[in-house]
């Protein structure tokens, strides 16, 4: 099974990581519509914009996190051999997170002078899946450097929650906190903190089982994390110092973070006994370049002095979609036929015909989404920049189309 075994000790119902999984699909189109229909401030460059960043919220809280949320409750117990501590917590989780994601989200739109209230449901949805991960990787009998990237990425993502809390209370009931860095923070330890640590502790799990590979060494896994943790920390204090040479130290850091993992996922798949890759799983590959290409962009400009609102706003933009939103989409595209497959056919092996695990989704159509998803990043990124109205457009909608292709494509999994 592409190396994916299940332990079934440790293995979870299907319908809870499933259950995150589909609203984040749901939430995915919802932001893309956003985004469409306010196409004029993604030209103008204009992100702050109560309608950005509702769509920004369906798309990293509703889309992403809960995505990352339904795939952890089942990975977690694969990668650890742990069960999850509690099921029924984690049905309650889903249901305070749910009603949070789009309460929080509806309200930075439409009244974001008491979005605070909904950020605090929100917030006890994810302080509940924070311990809910804590008992369960407290029950890992050998601790190794994923538990380090996990657990590094849910202390990121407990400060990024609490940062979105300050922020919050900020606007509705005033405060004499430094904002500019409060946001700073927040943006850095929810992008590069809590999703990027996550997607390195998980891939260097997820790419040898994908790739079929042995006889790798890791070797710069922990250079890797200590000088991405660096980075983080230092850009941090450069935010409340105001330090602009400091900041240019902590994204070399973050550079040289991203290259040792780079390096790793190198040598992983080069030691690969799987001669022909998925072409899902490619792409998740594609994004690790667009991730070391964006790292090493941003180096560049903050060294020759590039430091316009405008542009930095784009490159968060294609950090979020090319390294983490498609790493994401590659995964899940072979995530979700084997939760499927294992829950509806795994007990009929040996006793009738079941389809093949391959023959759970079309990769054909998978190629088609996942190049439109590329055609329209990109164009929309180039086209903001440039300010052509009409192009953003047009690819913003050819994003929301393809948003919803991969819902419909993902769904066609299930009916199988």
């Amino acid at each position: 099974m592409n190396g994916l075994s299940v332990n079934k000790k440790s293995e979870t119902n299907i319908k809870l990581p499933l259950s995150f999984i589909f609203f984040g699909l749901i939430a995915f189109v919802v932001s893309q519509f956003i985004f469409f229909i306010n196409s004029d401030a993604l030209t103008n460059g204009v992100f702050r914009l109560p309608e950005i960043l509702m769509g920004a919220h369906f798309l990293l809280l509703g889309w992403i996190v809960m995505v990352i949320m339904g795939a952890m409750y089942q990975l977690v117990p694969v990668v650890f051999l742990t069960p999850i501590w509690s099921e029924k917590l984690g049905v309650v989780q889903l249901i305070i997170t749910t009603v949070g994601i789009i309460s929080f989200s509806l309200l930075l739109g439409f009244n974001i002078s008491i979005a605070v209230y909904g950020a605090v449901i929100l917030i006890i949805g994810i302080l509940l899946f924070l311990w809910q991960m804590i008992m369960t990787l407290k029950g890992q009998e050998n601790k190794n450097i994923l538990t380090l990237f996990v657990m590094a990425a849910l202390v990121c993502f407990l400060i990024t929650i609490s940062a979105g809390l300050a922020l919050s209370w900020t606007i509705g009931f005033g405060s004499s906190i430094n904002y500019t860095a409060i946001l700073h923070s927040h943006i850095l330890l929810g992008v590069a903190g809590w999703f990027t640590l996550l997607i390195f502790g998980f891939s260097y799990k997820l790419v040898p089982m994908f790739s079929l590979s042995h006889g790798f060494k890791m070797k710069g896994s922990k250079w890797a994390f200590f000088s991405y943790i660096l980075g983080l920390v230092v850009l941090i204090v450069s935010f409340w110092l105001e330090l602009p040479a400091l900041a240019t130290v902590g994204w070399f850091l973050l550079w040289i973070g991203f290259t040792c993992f780079c390096l790793d996922i190198i040598e992983i798949i080069k030691k690969r006994l799987k001669r022909k890759l998925d072409r899902p799983f490619i792409f998740s590959l594609i994004a690790i370049g667009y991730g070391w290409l964006i790292h090493t962009l941003v180096v560049i400009f903050r060294i020759i002095g590039i430091h316009q609102d405008g542009i930095w706003g784009w490159m968060i933009f294609l950090y979020i979609i090319c390294w983490i939103m498609f790493s994401i989409l590659g995964y899940l595209y072979k995530i979700v036929p084997f939760l499927w497959w294992t829950y509806k056919y795994s007990a009929q092996v040996g006793k009738g015909n079941v389809p093949l695990l391959k023959d759970m989704v079309n990769e054909k159509v998978g190629v088609i989404l996942f190049s439109l998803f590329s055609i329209g990043t990109f164009g929309l990124a180039f086209s903001g920049i440039m300010q052509v109205s009409i192009a953003v457009q047009l690819f913003q909608g050819l994003m929301l189309l393809t948003s919803i292709g991969y819902l419909v494509s993902i769904v066609d999994v299930v009916k199988k």
